[in-house]
């Protein structure tokens, strides 16, 4: 019994000990505050491209922590917030910009979903069309205008009612 519980107790020792190896510790911040707020303004105009739905300030990815680390470098060297920017949009392209900028290469980027709507609304709109006007109102016969009649009749039932079998 003492054996097994100390087996349990290793174990538990060991799982806690795993997860702690896991962690990973926080970027560092520089040393100049001024530096990180120009930091922060510039990774949240730039998109993760692992993550495609986050900025790089957003982002926990590997290359996200290594477009950071370039960012303050090129910082360090006196780069101007612009420079920096298209240093990066010419290295990974448009795409890397959160919200590329308005040109022939990245019109369908603005275009596309209003296209895309436009198309689906005209789409459903026909289709409807069509199907009303597939559906017409068909003239009964006079077989099933008797029949209907004779199902309408409150006399009818009264005599099939009191017949007798």
């Amino acid at each position: 019994m003492m054996r097994r519980t100390a087996h349990l107790l290793a174990a538990l020792v060991l799982a806690m000990s795993s997860l702690a190896l896991q962690a990973k510790e926080a970027a560092p911040l520089a040393a100049d505050p001024l530096t990180e707020k120009r930091l922060l303004a510039i990774t949240t105009e730039l998109r993760c491209l692992v993550c495609q739905n986050q900025t790089i300030a957003d982002s926990n990815a590997d290359l996200a922590n290594d477009f950071r680390r370039e960012i303050r470098k090129l910082i360090a060297e006196g780069k101007s917030d612009q420079e920096i920017l298209d240093f990066m949009v010419a290295r990974y392209g448009d795409f890397v910009r959160y919200r590329p900028p308005v040109k022939g290469t990245t019109i369908l980027l603005w275009a596309g979903p209003a296209a895309l709507l436009v198309i689906g609304l005209t789409t459903l709109i026909l289709y409807l069309r069509r199907r009303n006007s597939a559906i017409s109102d068909a003239a009964l016969s006079s077989e099933e205008q008797r029949q209907i009649a004779a199902l309408l009749d409150p006399s009818s039932h009264d005599s099939q009612n009191n017949k007798p079998q």
